[in-house]
């Protein structure tokens, strides 16, 4: 039996991911007419959640470049390779927040440092709390779901012009628990 946890003082505390219930995925046009999805398997994270001042939130992500798939071995290796993500020399993509907003009751913005192929830019992730729950145990768990769209070109990724689309659709499924 499970409880349901109010957003608030019971929400505050620090979480780690549950990385077998947690989906990092990404969705991006190929020849320009179709979309080509995959997702990251490997990766870890961590956040310090405040229900009564998200503002005082926080958190970060690490994910293993070369753990990308997306169902087709060659298209993976060449997702890999220093055409796009280059893991070999950059084997992580770094997310660390660096403000969260409130924009309604379960809805946040959470703003951060996204690091890919050794650059950093700003990216704003729109979240939403969409469950919160003690287990038996007493032990937290929360659950958001997230998208946010990016232009792998200000990262540096800028090979297929014309063959590959610039807008990637980041999207998150994440389940955390407080260790």
């Amino acid at each position: 039996m499970t409880t349901t946890i109010h957003a608030g003082t019971e929400l505050t505390g620090d979480y780690v991911l549950d990385t077998s219930r947690t989906r990092l995925a990404f969705a991006g046009r190929a020849m320009l007419l179709a979309k080509v999805r995959g997702h990251f398997d490997d990766f870890e994270g961590s956040a310090h959640l405040d229900g009564d001042d998200p503002s005082k939130s926080g958190a970060r992500l690490t994910i293993r470049a070369r753990s990308i798939r997306t169902h087709n071995r060659r298209r993976d290796d060449h997702l890999r390779s220093g055409d796009f993500l280059a893991a070999d020399d950059h084997p992580a993509i770094t997310f660390a927040s660096t403000g969260v907003r409130r924009v309604t009751e379960n809805d946040f913005e959470v703003t951060g440092d996204l690091t890919v192929r050794g650059v950093t830019r700003p990216v704003t992730v729109r979240l939403r709390l969409t469950g919160a729950e003690s287990d038996p145990r007493g032990a937290s768990h929360v659950a958001f779901t997230g998208r946010a769209t990016i232009d792998r070109t200000e990262w540096g990724i800028s090979w297929g012009r014309g063959v590959v689309g610039r807008k990637v659709t980041l999207e998150f499924e994440v389940a955390a628990r407080r260790p």
